[in-house]
């Protein structure tokens, strides 16, 4: 594979990094795949795995190792690695170690891959997302998190059961933190065009307050949910993962709700949380001024607040 192939760094061989670097090698989303974990044997045989599997999937090289130039030159660095979220655990809760993490690891990836963007995933998403942006020196555009892509996926996915459509007819979005503070945007939320509020079909009736409470507890509460049952969230994020790695990559100029510097949105500053945002090659390229209700932005500026005081006493 030419070496000058567009490359994707992951770091963390855990369930999630495992899982998206799977995400990413089933839709060819890169020709050089390079994983990056402190256990060698665990990297080692992750790698050997998915090797196995290449004759199935688009041509791509696949490495992995415990040393970190591993990530040398990548196009794309995405940082998976930090403790795992317990049952009963919040997001905040892992802040603290996973910090320590990030102010070791950061500098070390920025110096083997100058030129990357750095794609953050670890959580709590915007906290670290934060971080990562300020141990980087990095523009602003060029680290961006996760974010609400996965929440918004679990947000349509809800909307679509309860009203009987295909959910790639939905068009909704999940804005703010990452986590318990995260707000829904009914307001835009729409399926084929028609708002979500005026959805009717025959024998069913519109979206009432009930339904719209019980959707939204469904998506703040998926990963406790998730976790409780087997550990970890890893499909849906690997899959949301590969598919903003591909915008980025790709230059694709997607609208997804990414984690990212806001500075002016909404009378939000200093803190990066997540609205639809175009991701292109330069990364975080705009954030778009959805119209919000009131309601919406107060919740969004709440929401703000809960990431900036975790930044806050983390000392950043």
């Amino acid at each position: 594979m030419s070496e000058h192939a567009p490359k994707l760094a992951i770091v963390g061989a855990g369930s999630v990094g495992a899982t998206i670097a799977y995400a990413a090698m089933m839709r060819g989303v890169a020709k050089q795949i390079a994983i990056y974990d402190v256990d060698e044997a665990k990297v080692t045989a992750e790698v050997l795995d998915l090797n196995h599997g290449l004759q199935f999937v688009p041509m791509a090289t696949i490495e992995g190792s415990s040393d970190v130039a591993i990530c040398a030159d990548a196009t794309v660095v995405v940082i998976t690695a930090g403790a795992r979220q317990k049952p009963g655990q919040t997001r905040m809760d892992l802040a603290a170690a996973n910090v320590r993490i990030c102010r070791e690891m950061v500098p070390k990836l920025v110096r083997q891959a100058p030129n990357a963007i750095l794609l953050v995933v670890t959580n709590p998403c915007d906290v670290m997302t934060y971080v990562a942006l300020k141990l980087s020196g990095l523009p602003g555009p060029r680290v961006l998190g996760s974010g609400t892509v996965l929440d918004s996926s679990r947000f349509r996915y809800l909307i679509a059961r309860r009203c009987g459509v295909a959910v790639q007819n939905v068009h909704a979005y999940i804005a703010g933190e990452h986590g318990d503070s995260e707000i829904p945007l009914w307001s835009t939320a729409n399926i084929a065009s028609i708002p979500v509020a005026d959805w009717r079909l025959p024998g069913q009736g519109p979206l009432g307050r009930e339904d719209r409470d019980a959707i939204f507890e469904g998506v703040r509460t998926a990963a406790y949910e998730i976790i409780r049952g087997k550990g970890a969230t890893n499909y849906a994020i690997g899959l949301a993962t590969a598919k903003i790695v591909e915008a980025l990559m790709h230059d694709e100029r997607r609208v997804l709700p990414v984690s990212s510097l806001l500075t002016g949105h909404h009378g939000i500053d200093d803190v990066c949380l997540s609205l639809p945002t175009i991701v292109g090659r330069d990364g975080a390229e705009a954030v778009l001024d959805v119209p919000l209700s009131e309601e919406e932005i107060a919740g969004l500026r709440r929401s703000a607040e809960t990431i900036r005081s975790s930044v806050r006493l983390l000392g950043f």
